[in-house]
């Protein structure tokens, strides 16, 4: 018997401490890149951190990371170095030159290669499509070398193989194309979108793998993929849900990332017109994540750039089974008195569960007041406190329904039937 399957590719991982980035945050984008890597299907083996006021303009890193790169690639296999920030053209080239035959990738060509694999419809693999142009023509140099049929792998998922295209107006004309052929299905999604006037439109926002499809599943009673691993979802779905007698349409739309590819941004806008063109969002955010806070404010400043911030908004916490307190928050929180937890006890050591409950309290009490019009604490896989999501979601559909049928007869969410979901696919 032999072994049929392709082995992982294995790779590097590089990132800068800055005065604008900690360590502590490098650790955490590390973290996150070597799941994007996972993603991707690479294994990483090694992370090289190298504290600088800002990156080297010929290789990123300096003189002497370079050098202990290029020492651990002598002793190991490395199929692929992998920055955690974008390269400029020049900076490939000369990686290129200092590695050899060692793939050079950076935060954007990862990202993009992800969303060629998990493209499915005709409209979401010409966006991609057109990203990937977008992205290579300005290192259209070296960037064309790594379409031949000789490399394969993770950052090597090219627009085209068949032959060297080394001529900027050809990836121009390209380009171009691309463009025309987005606008006309833009255009059809358009006038799909129009067809579903007459419904109040609910869109499911946050950070890649937060839970959104799960949540989508939930509420809509449907089966919905839902994976973990980043960006499972790039096409958004549509379905059809009822909560009490009211209908409404829910959508499950592309995660957001910290260092999102603009060029992305710029070819998804008929997909993200899903978010502008809600009546309501829900901002899913994953509690358990350590720094879910900065990737509020990630979800935040995208929905700022693409003019959706000002719409009422749920903020929802996901995952509450796998919620655990930070240290920070218990210290803002008011812990009970050390009777109160153990009789005058000599030494107080708080219980996990009071910690929880405290400052699961010191959250409500801060969102509620400062940050949020609506929160919700919910685990969306085991079902924690979704009825209350759905309580909350019935009032302000009801609201927007009721603006465009004022004289529709409701039906209280206690008093109807189960909600359900319809299979109607956006």
């Amino acid at each position: 018997m032999f072994d049929t399957h392709k082995p992982l590719e294995t790779a590097v991982l590089v990132a800068l401490i800055t005065q604008k980035q900690t360590a502590e945050q490098t650790k955490d984008y590390l973290d996150e890149l070597a799941f994007l890597a996972e993603t991707s299907g690479v294994k990483t083996i090694k992370s090289f951190t190298q504290k600088l006021e800002h990156p080297d303009n010929r290789t990123f890193v300096g003189k002497g990371k370079l050098e202990e790169i290029q020492t651990f690639i002598l002793d190991n296999p490395v199929d692929c170095i992998i920055f955690d920030d974008d390269l400029t053209p020049s900076q490939v080239r000369n990686l290129e030159d200092s590695f050899k035959e060692i793939k050079v990738l950076d935060r954007s060509l990862l990202i993009l290669n992800i969303f060629s694999m998990r493209a499915q419809t005709a409209q979401s693999r010409v966006q991609v499509e057109l990203a990937q142009y977008q992205y290579m023509y300005p290192r259209l140099t070296r960037m064309w070398s790594h379409l031949t049929s000789q490399k394969g792998g993770v950052g090597m998922r090219g627009p085209g193989e068949k032959e060297l295209e080394t001529d900027r107006r050809i990836v121009k004309d390209r380009i171009a194309f691309l463009k025309e052929k987005l606008e006309k299905i833009d255009k059809q999604s358009v006038t799909r979108r129009k067809e579903r006037d007459r419904l109040v439109r609910v869109a499911l926002v946050g950070y890649t793998n937060v839970g959104k499809s799960t949540l989508m599943r939930t509420l809509a009673k449907t089966d919905v993929f839902a994976e973990n691993k980043l960006f499972a979802t790039v096409d958004s779905t549509v379905r059809k849900v009822t909560l009490g007698n009211i209908p409404f349409l829910l959508t499950d739309t592309v995660g957001f990332i910290r260092k999102l590819p603009t060029m992305l941004i710029e070819s998804f806008k008929s997909t993200l017109d899903e978010v502008r063109e809600a009546d309501i969002l829900v901002h899913v955010v994953d509690v358990s994540h350590p720094n879910f806070e900065e990737q509020i404010e990630v979800v935040n400043a995208t929905l700022a750039d693409i003019k959706a911030a000002d719409k009422p908004m749920v903020l929802v916490f996901n995952k509450m089974d796998r919620f655990s307190p930070k240290d920070s928050w218990m210290e803002k929180a008011e812990l009970p008195e050390e009777d109160e937890v153990f009789n005058g006890a000599e030494e107080v050591m708080i219980p996990v569960a009071v910690r929880r409950k405290t400052a699961l309290e010191y959250l409500k009490k801060t969102y509620l007041s400062q940050k949020a019009d609506y929160v919700a604490f919910i685990s969306a896989e085991t079902g924690e406190n979704v009825g209350e999501l759905r309580e909350l979601l019935y009032t302000l559909v009801k609201e927007k329904h009721y603006f465009i049928y004022p004289n529709w007869v409701g039906v209280p969410l206690s008093e109807s039937a189960d909600d359900f979901g319809d299979g109607l696919a956006g």
